[in-house]
């Protein structure tokens, strides 16, 4: 049973609310219109029952903003009633292109800004709500997930302060580590995977891209992202390879110890197009070191699918490798924000994720099922296999 059906046989369990945070306005714009589209073609023989009240809208996002004073404190407020929603909260701490003012200095939004922005919005509605979902497709310090040496451990910190203030569930996308959630065994927590459309954005971009042994193979970069690699491999029917990488464990640049080598694991690529399959692109270092030695050992063509395209080195290295021959496509999610300059590239390619998140939000509204939501496998299989026909 599709998830349209299964919505068209429950209850909601509240009436919808959606706050999206300026940090991500544009892509809560574009859930709430899909949301709408979803609801206008459902539910039409009890549409008028008391049951559905407030069912259908033109508009489920709630007005509210969160100010700064000139001292650089803030405060989140909503200009409308939430009482009794199921409130869904959408954030992402890594847009960097938002400022304010402190003491008549301008400043750029760090991830920590957000995130007290996020606290401030929960504050406004905790005890109002019927319950809070919050969607952080970035998990806020997820790179921090576990300790090394004596260090912080950021990332399960703010998932307790966020169960602390009532926070029912959890949503994100990709999670580095997603064991990070036994911080908060007994709330929700879900992570999702963009595969299907990374497969959806590579057909409509790579046209003559043949999915099978002779022709393509799959990639982890590094030993963190075997479990996807594994997992897009076996969908698709093709091998696998794998980059380990040697660190200087000596130094800390950055925040990291320094990448030495990579090397790799895996059978021959020459001749074969290559799917590097991660996470992020942060600097994109490893990325494009990977990209240069699949080309070095004569793979045909280097793409790389990643779900946050942060860039905080700018595009001119991507740009180089594009022009160079090393680097064929980069396809990244618009779940985090991404530079003006970044849909300009030849080489960029976009996979919207504001359907899929729509699905998510009014399944969960509805208390359904989400496990054929959260592991694609068979929308996958039924997108290779119609193509397949298609090129009959």
């Amino acid at each position: 049973m599709s998830n349209i059906e299964l919505l068209e046989k429950t209850l909601p369990v509240a009436p919808l609310k959606l706050v999206a945070m300026e940090s991500c306005i544009e892509l809560g714009r574009k859930v709430n219109d899909h949301i709408v589209s979803f609801r206008k073609n459902t539910i039409n023989e009890v549409s008028e029952s008391p049951l559905y009240v407030n069912y259908r809208s033109n508009n489920y996002l709630v007005d509210c903003c969160c100010p700064r004073f000139g001292s650089g404190e803030g405060k989140g407020i909503l200009r409308e009633t939430i009482r009794g929603t199921d409130l869904f909260i959408m954030t992402d701490v890594c847009n960097h292109s938002l400022t304010y003012t402190v003491n008549g200095h301008e400043n750029h939004m760090s991830p920590d800004d957000h995130f007290q922005d996020l606290k401030r919005i929960i504050s406004a509605a905790t005890g109002k709500a019927h319950r809070i979902t919050v969607i952080m497709p970035f998990l806020y310090e997820s790179r921090q997930h576990k300790r090394t040496r004596r260090e912080s451990l950021d990332c399960a910190l703010a998932l307790e302060e966020l169960a602390s203030m009532g926070i029912t569930n959890i949503i994100t996308f990709d999670a580095h580590d997603p064991r990070v959630q036994n911080a908060i065994p007994l709330n929700g927590f879900d992570s999702f995977n963009p595969l299907y459309q990374f497969m959806k954005a590579l057909f409509r971009e790579v046209p003559d891209l043949k999915v099978d042994k002779e022709h393509l193979m799959v990639i982890s970069p590094d030993e963190g992202a075997m479990h996807r690699a594994v997992y897009f491999s076996n969908i698709l029917g093709v091998d696998m390879g794998m980059f380990y990488k040697r660190r200087d464990y000596s130094k800390i640049v950055n925040g990291k110890n320094p990448i030495v080598a990579h090397e790799f694991l895996g059978d021959d690529v020459e001749g074969k197009d290559v799917i590097i399959i991660d996470d992020m692109i942060s600097s994109g270092e490893s990325m494009l070191d990977v990209a240069k030695q699949l080309k070095d050992r004569k793979a045909k063509r280097v793409i790389a699918c990643t779900t946050f395209g942060l860039f905080t080195d700018g595009f001119q290295k991507f740009d180089e490798y594009y022009q160079n021959g090393y680097l064929s496509k980069v396809i990244t999610t618009n779940l985090t924000y991404l530079p003006p300059e970044a849909r300009e590239k030849p080489y960029f390619i976009t996979a919207d994720l504001s359907k899929y998140l729509a699905i998510i939000i009014d399944s969960l509204n509805h208390d359904t099922a989400i496990g054929t939501v959260m592991t694609p496998t068979d929308k996958i299989h039924a997108l290779l296999e119609k193509r397949m026909q298609a090129n009959l």
